[in-house]
């Protein structure tokens, strides 16, 4: 059988708070938007920006970690893969969906001013979490840039 590959590396802002729900079977899930933004000349040579928004999900013991700690404007580096699912809407309509489904997670710093760290925190204000595991504190010379 052939390998494949489903794999998303993100680094970008929150575009808002975490929404937390529970699901019909008592598990629980984060919702949460990333925005990614990218700079690059246009025709005419001015520069522009382009904001790409994400819809992340994150389970397991992600979510504690994202409810508790992710904020709007907080910046993270998010591990994942792409999943696709539709739905009907009100009007008899399908909508598409693109999600990325968050294994790991590293908070790399607070949008906010004032705001607690966790207590795992290390002194440049990573945090790691992954879905299946208790976060870790890692060196700054582990990250991928």
């Amino acid at each position: 059988m052939a390998r494949s590959l489903n794999k998303v590396t993100l680094i970008g802002n929150a575009g808002g708070d975490p929404d937390v729900r529970t699901t019909a079977s008592g598990g629980r899930v984060a919702k949460l938007s990333l925005a990614t933004s990218r700079s690059f000349p246009d025709r005419s040579g001015q520069q522009q920006e382009r904001t790409d928004w994400h819809r992340l999900t994150f389970f397991g013991r992600l979510v504690d970690v994202v409810e508790q700690w992710v904020k709007k404007g907080d910046r993270l580096f998010v591990e994942g893969r792409i999943e696709y699912s539709q739905t009907q809407d009100d009007r008899g309509g399908t909508r598409y969906w693109t999600d990325i489904i968050v294994n790991e997670m590293i908070m790399l710093g607070s949008g906010g001013v004032g705001r607690a760290a966790p207590a795992a925190e290390s002194q440049r204000g990573d945090y790691r979490a992954s879905a299946s595991a208790t976060p870790i504190n890692e060196p700054d010379d582990d990250l991928p840039f």
